[in-house]
């Protein structure tokens, strides 16, 4: 095949412009062949080189005395004592998922597995974040059942349990949904493998699926606006196979217990290219490969197809050559590839070679630690309008209307396609708060959470950053776990608009101050930016996933409400309704500020519930819907009523942070008022759990008329 010439209509079409090229042109002296074109295309894109972010995200906290591994490898690690690990990661598949929901949210899945299992861990949770447009938008309804059904189908499959997450739904998300997915595995913390290649001359190995011509380009177009022509960007859409990577998983684990890893890394975003330039970068070698040797599918592929396939399932090692026989029987054994199909070598170079013809020869140290890195311009969002005066409402009212809302409605249908219970380890599923699941064979648990408020970090990035490590650290008190590090997946639009790169940048300074503040430093994640169709970007969703740990599964704060339980909020109450669900989803208003974040106030409410669980029989944070939700959806859960003092529409449905609705007996209600008062806290009496009706402020519904407007809505809307 005869490649193409370099022109500039070439360059632009590989997301490179003119500086950069010039850039290129420096460091190679000369003009680049095709296939070097690509790979510069593929390592110097938003999405692998992190160009208009790597600024920013240097700034967060990612330090502790559990952290094990920061940001930079394939997933961070946090110790969970006895001499076992955490290891977990967040990204996103946010563009392949709008073009084809089913595979964009299975290869999303399957990456982020990768991520975990490549350093040595057990996957033993998934969670997802999800993001669509109005349920009313043409496309939304196509989306919701692909995404869904591409989240289980890869991750039944595979074998995970999916225990937590959430859904949205805005207008923002027309053009654009977002899919962020979560995983995490256990690992022995003498047993925790990385990706830094050492030693010259050692064996470069294929592991894995065959690579055929799939994704090619996908962490390119996943850089780019979308605008009309994004169906031709369909075949930029890796395709996964969750049987496959089940096995690669067994082989892997299996391989790195006969001490034939050197290191090791996932082929994910730009595939062998990314992969193998990590690999040399983090180890200071160079890697020669030679790509005949490649396994692949398909008839006559190019080295710049094999170099930027985005195929699935696939890994590259480096290994003692001593025990490549023992490796290979390995990857014979559950029937994969394994292929020597390069070295490392001792010179900074990145030389490609196919059938004797050199394809790439380049400075691999300028492909991953000299990438562009831009300081771009942003402004500060605008102080919002205050809030204007806002109508007092029936609360029933107010609250069918969040209940008749897919937002705020039940997400069973959802979260009942995934298989929630596989491993036998799960000792709470999706439905109200964190996801739990045991640490096998011990008393300890790991409690999972994923969370972020758009429309708060859209009126003020900062506040909104802060108040989604908050939600995110007190849905892990809220189950009595400790916080213990988070990991984080900023999607934002185009980074060259100056409003957006400050929604950015003020977000990471608000999220910097809460992971400090409350011990949750970050210690892995992703940036998704350019989620902008035909110029109109989404809200700014900067999603925080969090863990913390059960020393004990007796420790777990339930959720078990009974007939008589009185009903305490900690914390006050002043009823915040700017930027709140109610605002928007009976008045259609967007205005006001976000709610102040008190970070002192969220880690002393946080410790109280922690150091006082055993009097707490069910607990839930207050976030969206604020008072009137958490209480009805405390009740619904234990199929019992619930009765609320109040009828002001602020103190319902106001979204004040840092607050805890706690269920429990009448003398242990006592013993918690006394225990708040010794430590300075604020803890009310609201109401009572008990009957079979909602009553707030004397307005009465029967719970069973709510309970089925809350578990129908979603499926009514999209089944």
């Amino acid at each position: 095949m005869t490649e193409p010439a370099i022109t500039p209509e070439l360059i632009a079409s590989h997301g490179i412009n003119d500086e950069e090229y010039k850039r290129l042109l420096d460091i190679i002296g000369r003009e680049p062949t095709f296939t070097e074109l690509g790979i510069f295309s593929a390592m110097w894109n938003e999405h692998c080189s992190y160009k208009s972010s790597k600024k920013w995200l240097r700034t967060l906290p990612t330090e502790g005395p559990q952290v094990i591994c920061g940001p930079g490898e394939n997933a961070g690690i946090v110790d969970i004592g006895d001499g076992q690990a955490l290891v977990f990661k967040m990204e996103s598949h946010n563009h392949p998922s709008y073009i084809e929901p089913y595979q964009g949210a299975a290869t999303g899945v399957g990456g982020i597995l990768r991520d975990v299992f490549t350093m040595g861990a057990r996957p033993i949770a998934a969670m997802n974040s999800l993001s669509f447009g109005s349920p009313e938008h043409h496309k939304t309804r196509q989306l919701v059942h692909g995404v869904v059904a591409g989240v289980g189908g890869y991750g039944n499959c595979f074998g995970v349990p999916t225990v937590g997450g959430e859904v949205r739904f805005d207008t923002a998300y027309d053009g654009n949904c977002l899919v962020n997915a979560f995983a995490a595995g256990l690992a022995d913390t003498d047993k925790i493998f990385y990706s830094a290649a050492s030693g010259v001359g050692m064996p470069v190995v294929y592991l894995g699926a065959k690579t055929g011509r799939d994704g090619v380009g996908g962490a390119t177009m996943a850089s780019a606006e979308f605008d009309d022509t994004i169906e031709d960007k369909r075949p930029t859409v890796q395709v996964g196979d969750p049987f496959t990577e089940k096995r690669l998983m067994e082989a892997t684990l299996e391989l790195m217990a006969t001490g034939a890893v050197i290191s090791i890394q996932d082929m994910g975003a730009a595939g062998l290219t990314c992969s193998a330039v990590e690999m040399g970068d983090k180890g200071n070698l160079g890697v020669r490969l030679d790509l005949e040797k490649v396994p692949t599918r398909e008839l006559n592929m190019t080295a710049y197809e094999m170099m930027l396939s985005e195929s699935q399932e696939r890994m590259l090692m480096v290994l003692r050559p001593e025990l490549e026989a023992e490796a290979k029987a390995v990857f014979d054994k559950w029937d994969l590839d394994f292929a020597i199909v390069g070295e490392t070598i001792a010179e900074d170079r990145f030389l490609i070679v196919h059938n004797g013809e050199v394809k790439a020869d380049l400075p691999l140290k300028a492909l991953s630690g000299n990438a562009p890195e831009y300081d771009r311009p942003w402004v500060e969002t605008p102080a919002v309008e205050p809030l204007s005066d806002v109508p007092g409402i029936d609360p029933i009212d107010g609250l069918r209307a969040l209940l008749a809302s897919p937002n705020y409605a039940s997400k069973a249908w959802v979260y009942e396609q995934y298989d929630t219970m596989v491993m036998g380890d799960s000792a709470r599923t999706p439905g109200l708060g964190s996801g739990i699941v045991r640490v096998h064979g011990t008393d300890k648990a790991i409690a999972f959470t994923s969370d972020v408020t758009p429309r708060y970090v859209k009126a003020n990035p900062f506040e909104g950053g802060r108040q989604a490590v908050a939600e995110a650290y007190r849905n892990l008190c809220a189950v009595g776990a400790l916080p213990l590090a988070t990991t984080d997946n900023m999607n934002f639009g185009n980074p060259e608009k100056p409003e957006i790169m400050g929604q950015f940048v003020c977000a990471i300074k608000g999220i910097s101050e809460a992971v400090s503040a409350l011990d949750m430093p970050i210690v892995s994640g992703n940036v998704s930016l350019y989620n902008e169709t035909d110029g109109k970007g989404i809200l700014p969703t900067p999603t925080i996933g969090a863990v913390g740990l059960l020393n004990h599964i007796d420790d777990i704060i339930g959720k078990d409400v009974r007939d008589g339980h009185v009903a305490l909020v900690l914390g006050a109450t002043e009823g915040h309704l700017g930027q709140s669900a109610l605002l928007l989803e009976v008045f259609n208003r967007r205005d006001g500020d976000a709610p102040k974040v008190d970070l002192a106030a969220e880690k002393a409410h946080g410790e109280f519930i922690r150091n006082n669980r055993e009097m707490i029989k069910a607990c839930t944070d207050l976030s969206d819907g604020g008072l009137a939700l958490a209480a009805f959806e405390l009740a619904e859960e234990a199929g019992i009523g619930v009765s609320l003092d109040s009828a002001d529409t602020q103190t319902l449905f106001g979204e004040d942070q840092a607050r805890y609705l706690i269920a429990c007996n009448f003398d242990q209600a006592e013993a918690l008022m006394i225990a708040a008062s010794q430590a300075g806290l604020h803890l009310e009496s609201v109401g009572k759990f008990g009957g079979d009706q909602v009553s707030i402020g004397g307005v009465t519904a029967p719970l069973a008329e709510l309970s089925a407007t809350y578990r129908g809505t979603f499926a009514e809307t999209f089944a």
